[in-house]
Parts: C-alpha cells; sequence; structure tokens
C-alpha cells in the first residue's frame, strides 16, 4: 500500500510558476521582417513542458504588440527544442525598422521572460 500512496503523491505534484529562462535558453535570428526564436531546453526532462506551455498561440499573444501576425513551431524532440518563426514582428527589419534592435536579437529574453507552469520542485 505504501507504493501506491508514493506513486498517488507523484502524479498530484503542485505545479508552479517559472520563467522561462529558468528552463531553457533562445537564439534570436531574423530575415527581413520574420523573426526566428530557436528555444532549447537546459535538461531534456523540461522538453515536455515546453512543448505544453510554448504555443503558437501564447507566443503570438505575446508578441503581439510589436504587429506579429503568425507564429509556426517547428519541434526538435532530438534535441530537446524548437525553432519558433515569427512573422511581421520587427517592425520593417534591419533596413525598414526606426527602433534600435532591428535584427530582433533582443527579442528571445522577451520569451524567455514568458511564465510557464511546472512540477519541478528544484525550480
Amino acid at each position: 500500500m505504501a507504493h501506491a500512496d508514493v506513486n498517488s503523491a507523484a502524479s498530484h505534484r503542485a505545479k508552479h510558476a517559472v520563467a522561462l529562462h529558468r528552463l531553457a535558453h533562445a537564439r534570436a535570428g531574423d530575415k527581413g521582417d520574420r523573426l526566428n526564436l530557436a528555444l532549447f531546453a537546459y535538461e531534456p526532462k523540461h522538453y515536455e513542458t515546453l512543448v505544453e506551455a510554448v504555443t503558437e498561440e501564447r507566443v503570438l499573444a505575446l508578441f503581439a504588440h510589436r504587429g506579429a501576425s503568425r507564429v509556426r513551431r517547428y519541434l526538435m524532440p532530438g534535441l530537446a527544442g524548437m525553432n519558433l518563426v515569427i512573422d511581421d514582428v520587427l517592425q520593417g527589419g534591419v533596413n525598414g525598422a526606426l527602433n534600435l534592435d532591428g535584427h530582433g536579437k533582443t527579442l528571445s529574453y522577451l520569451l524567455l521572460g514568458m511564465s510557464v507552469t511546472t512540477e519541478d520542485d528544484s525550480l
């Protein structure tokens, strides 16, 4: 009976919110007015949390204030990562944007500030 109690407790661990940067790191690149964000879990055990939390819909909402029109997500399970392609987010791109970051390099930090829920007590 004790064994069943341990399994029951493990399956009912409390979820808590953490910033995405606690679970993953990111790299940004650009092509015209399109931003590419590569996101990789620090530890493969957190990959499923990334897949559940970092959805196309959530990323589009996060970047809506910058005019993002579409997000496509490409999963890379063998690398415990994903590639996010965000259209119309660079406000014209490097040659057309009037902001200080036409390449969008700092936008990976916006993504990494996203709140995700996890059961991992070590975070």
